[in-house]
């Protein structure tokens, strides 16, 4: 959910992005970008945020 109350998909072009901007524990699946808007039928969101950074505090990595 962003500050302004939409909701965000967080998409990676790439593994190791998704790792320098993630961190190495983050859960992932693989889904061709058409496979965006069966996805968003399923459960709407707003935007599409590709390769954004986000802050370690703000990480939620794996969890048991």
């Amino acid at each position: 959910m962003t500050n302004d109350g939409r909701r965000a998909v967080l998409v990676y072009s790439a593994l190791d992005r998704l790792h320098t901007c993630c961190g190495e524990e983050q859960p992932w699946f693989l889904l061709p970008a058409r496979g965006l808007q069966a996805m968003h039928e399923l459960d709407p969101f707003d935007l599409v945020l590709m390769d954004l950074v986000v802050p370690e505090e703000s990480r939620a990595g794996l969890r048991a």
